[in-house]
Order: structure tokens, then C-alpha cells, then sequence
């Protein structure tokens, strides 16, 4: 892999005028996909959170990344495909829709009341 990769686009969120909702796909947290991601000149390990399936037949992946080798992770969405975007991994699992199958994460406790 050399410097002739162009950056991958990020995508922007989806909006209520882009018409229905994207289909959102996800994984088991202990065994999804990854993607290599270029960023800054350099081929980065961005693990996938979530794929986007929108209406108009446009493809979101979801990350967590590395962007500047800082080791400080965020959460990007990126068109797919694209040249700067290549699988590293595939996961030994399907994708799901189904709630509590994929990658969800878990609620934070939220208090009802006051505690005694």
C-alpha cells in the first residue's frame, strides 16, 4: 500500500429530508469486521461499528479509529467504496438487524427517582 490513496470521504449524519432511513447493520463487539482506513498518509486499522445501507443505494461504514496515530480512537462514518478504504477483516459473523444481535452497546443506568 503506497501514498497514491486518496483519503477516504467522511459521510455526513443522515437527515429526515434524505428521506426514509438508512437500513443499519452491526456486529458482535467481539468479532467485527475491520477495515483498513487511509488517514494522513498512512494506512490505519478502523474497526467497524456499524454499516449504513441508505435508499438511494449509497453504502456507510461506521468506525472506531485511530486517525493521527495518537492512539486516541473516534467514531467516523465513510462513503463505501472508496480507494482509501480496504478490508482487513471480515467477521466470522453475518451482519444483523435484529436488536441485541449485532453491536449494540448497553444502556447507561438511569435513575427514576432519588436513592434512599
Amino acid at each position: 500500500m503506497n501514498d497514491e490513496f486518496p483519503e477516504p470521504v467522511e459521510a455526513r449524519p443522515w437527515r429526515s429530508e434524505d428521506g426514509p432511513a438508512p437500513i443499519v447493520w452491526t456486529w458482535p463487539l467481539a468479532d467485527p469486521p475491520v477495515l483498513w482506513l487511509r488517514s494522513r498518509g498512512r494506512w490505519r486499522w478502523a474497526t467497524v461499528r456499524a454499516r449504513q445501507d441508505w435508499t438511494d443505494g449509497r453504502v456507510t461504514y461506521q468506525v472506531l479509529v485511530d486517525l493521527d496515530g495518537s492512539t486516541a480512537m473516534v467514531t467516523r462514518a465513510y462513503w463505501w467504496p472508496h480507494p482509501g478504504l480496504r478490508v482487513a477483516y471480515r467477521s466470522a459473523f453475518p451482519a444483523s438487524r435484529a436488536a441485541g444481535r449485532g453491536g449494540e452497546m448497553p444502556l447507561p443506568y438511569r435513575s427514576t427517582g432519588t436513592p434512599n
